[in-house]
């Protein structure tokens, strides 16, 4: 996932240092006042407690309207250093205390978090609007757009430039007053809906959970996966005997694959579906409603015809048709595939003894029969050669050491927030300190679900800054004693989450909000769904698979199935993810005006539209779990997951004509794409790199889809007079 699965305010709220415009900025107090003295200037969670965030937080807030207040209302006429650099200058406290309250409302929360996130989610909307609608402001940056060509800009601060002044028109900066006070109003209750809807899913997805004390219901379960059930229960003060199947995120849970009990997953799919469904105090549907609503208005008050065209202008795709015509090209394919896949599995429950089709509660674990049958694999052949700290360290790390340079030391001197965190140093090719990297691998009850990237610290070289760089993922810990052993989706997570922290880490951004991965969603996700690339070229992955107890590559036969298995179910896997996105920007397609819907009619409506097998193949997430579209910046943006993978198939097929793995590849790579940010137009960036526009294909094939054939000229014809 995308590291603005828990975003930051650092386009507008980015660290900084003193500049004469600050001189009557009243200064900090507490642990966030300062930077912190460990290296790389990490946080010191040592010296942080839940009772700082709050004051230090709410002291930035006012530190920052300090500070913009004394660039706009300067007497000195407006510079590139006196009004844009300052403001890239700006609120270092409250940058500081908001990156580690975020990672922790994200990864390690509890109830007092919660509260603080509850107060000053709304209290960050104001910021962001009193800084966009600042008239004054505006008009200093304004004279210096409508001068731009005259003031003698590098790439970089033109760049900044224009997209600082694009966002503040794009959020109401030309509004008449009373627009603007509306728009306020609007914002700050997007940001505390937002907030409640995380609080209330994260609930809900908890107490969601599967719980039996019939071991019999779990049958098909490994001693293992049995002991983490039970050791989850007792977490739960459960009585003796229970066993709890936690949730993820998804709608499809990964242990569906392993019970043999029917009743047990249809159990656990309907769990999984109607978490936040059940009309109690987790139920989500209302805060859609009112979201839904509220970013109808929000975009007709900007002059948007939706919320999706508003929130996509500053996208690589720049707009919704753009988006729904690429979506158009995988529907046919997908729609095909999707058929001769139920049809197969069909077959399959036929052949099992079994009287029924298949439904989703069976297609994941007749899925894996059908795999098993066709490639003689299974999890538990696999999962031995897959050690945690040993894809890390021999796969992710060295991949990124083979293209990049990179080497990584581990460091046990630096504080972390929560006792399964790592952290390791990063150094560059020249042996010079690059960045810190955490890792947080295991599911915790207060963890947000789902895996991203975020920062503790942001690259610039205006303010001297090296990347503090995180990765959090929710994989299943082991018990006590069992060796931390995790499956193949969890190594493709692993280098997935890596290739954002790359983009972090590689940044040689001057500006930051235009360094590392602040860049539009459907960009942010490439470098991450292109470093998937390397879990599986053979060179890494013979460093990674080894056996965790004799050490034994894995052997070449079960290399060559899983190989042969890779385009396997493609039109599930990516059909949940498409009919996710279309649902997506179904949503966000409402104008405004039109009647509140009943959230279970609009989605089913929606879904029946796709032209996908839905029935079969449910999205990846309802709306009412649906986290990246109401509480975590991806509204009508869910589409960038696959559009990325467009760029990432594209960029590798760029990779595999030009010599694969090879150091000189890499370098061209993060000279022009992970190094850059936001500091070039996206498509241009694209096209440096590959030498064309993106393409479908790639990404079909990869798939193991075929591509809808192009549709022959018509034949011209006489003119006839046109009716109507």
């Amino acid at each position: 996932m995308t590291p603005i699965t828990r975003l930051s305010i650092a386009a507008l709220m980015l660290a900084g240092v003193s500049s004469p415009a600050f001189a009557q900025v009243p200064a900090g107090t507490g642990v966030f006042a300062q930077p912190s003295t460990l290296p790389f200037h990490a946080p010191d969670f040592t010296k942080i407690h839940d009772e700082d965030f709050q004051p230090a937080i709410e002291q930035g807030i006012s530190i920052t309207q300090a500070e913009v207040r004394a660039i706009a209302d300067s007497t000195e006429a407006p510079t590139f250093a006196n009004t844009i650099e300052a403001l890239e200058r700006s609120a270092q406290m409250l940058d500081r205390s908001y990156s580690v309250f975020s990672a922790l409302t994200g990864a390690n929360t509890n109830d007092k978090l919660d509260a603080i996130d509850t107060v000053i989610s709304p209290k960050l909307a104001a910021l962001r609007d009193a800084i966009d609608l600042d008239p004054k402001l505006f008009a200093r940056v304004k004279s210096l757009h409508d001068r731009r060509a005259a003031l003698g800009l590098t790439a970089d601060q033109t760049q900044v430039l224009t997209l600082t002044y694009d966002r503040m028109v794009h959020n109401g900066a030309l509004l008449s007053d009373a627009d603007k006070t509306r728009l306020k109003e609007i914002n700050g209750k997007l940001s505390s809906l937002g907030t409640a809807f995380g609080q209330k899913l994260t609930a809900g997805t908890r107490d969601g959970a599967f719980v039996t004390t019939d071991k019999a219901a779990l049958a098909g379960l490994t001693d293992a996966d049995l002991a983490a059930a039970a050791k989850d229960a007792e977490a739960r003060k459960l009585p003796a005997g229970s066993y709890v199947l936690s949730m993820q995120n998804t709608t499809q849970q990964p242990l569906a694959v392993k019970l043999t009990n029917r009743a047990t997953r249809e159990a656990l799919l309907e769990r999984s579906l109607n978490r936040s469904e059940r009309g109690d105090a987790n139920d989500t549907r209302a805060l859609i409603q009112q979201i839904s609503e509220l970013r109808a208005e929000q975009a007709k008050l900007l002059g948007a015809p939706s919320f999706a065209t508003l929130t996509m202008y500053d996208q690589m795709a720049k707009n919704p048709q753009t988006a729904l015509a690429f979506i158009g090209k995988l529907v046919g394919p997908l729609a095909v595939a999707q058929k001769q896949e139920a049809a197969e599995l069909d077959a399959l429950i036929k052949q099992s003894g079994g009287n029924f089709a298949v439904t989703p509660a069976d297609w994941p674990f007749y899925a894996e029969k059908l795999r098993k049958a066709k490639y003689d694999i299974d999890e538990s052949q696999v999962k031995p050669y897959f050690e945690i700290h040993r894809v890390l360290e021999d796969g992710v790390f060295y991949a990124a050491n083979q293209l990049y340079g990179l080497t990584f030391k581990k460091r046990t001197d630096i504080p972390v927030y929560q006792a399964d965190v790592s952290v390791y140093e990063v150094s560059d090719k020249d042996g010079s300190s690059l960045a810190l990297f955490y890792f947080d691998p295991w599911k915790r009850d207060n963890k947000s679900g789902g895996a991203w990237m975020s920062n503790f610290v942001n690259q610039s070289t205006l303010l001297g800054l090296k990347p503090v760089v995180y990765n959090v993922e929710n994989f299943t810990k082991p018990a006590p004693g069992q060796p931390a052993l995790v499956t193949a989706d969890d190594v493709n997570t692993m280098f997935h989450e890596f290739g954002h922290a790359l983009h972090g880490m590689l940044s040689n951004g001057r500006y930051p909000s235009i360094s590392g991965t602040s860049t539009a969603r459907d960009f942010v996700e490439f470098p991450s769904q292109f470093n998937e690339n390397w879990a599986s070229d053979p060179k890494v992955f013979a460093h990674y698979a080894r056996h965790y107890q004799t050490g034994a590559p894995m052997p070449a036969a079960l290399v060559a199935k899983i190989k042969a298995a890779r385009k396997f179910d493609q039109a599930y896997a990516l059909g949940e993810s498409t009919a996710a996105a279309l649902l997506d920007l179904k949503w966000h397609a409402l104008p405004v005006g039109s009647a509140r819907p009943d959230v279970d009619a609009f989605e089913a409506k929606a879904l029946a539209e796709t032209g996908l097998d839905t029935a079969h193949v449910p999205p990846r997430y309802r709306s009412s779990y649906f986290r990246h579209i109401w509480g975590n910046g991806y509204a009508a943006g869910y589409y960038a997951y696959s559009w990325t993978e467009m760029l990432d198939h594209d960029a590798f097929h760029w990779f595999e004509t030009h010599g694969g793995l090879t150091r000189a590849n890499g370098q061209r790579f993060r000279d022009m794409i992970l190094s850059k940010g936001h500091s070039q137009d996206y498509a241009v960036m694209f096209r440096n790199f590959t030498g064309h526009d993106p393409q479908v294909g790639p990404m079909l094939e990869a798939r193991g889809l075929v591509a809808e054939p192009a549709k022959a000229a018509p034949v011209k014809k006489a003119a006839t007079k046109r009716r109507g």
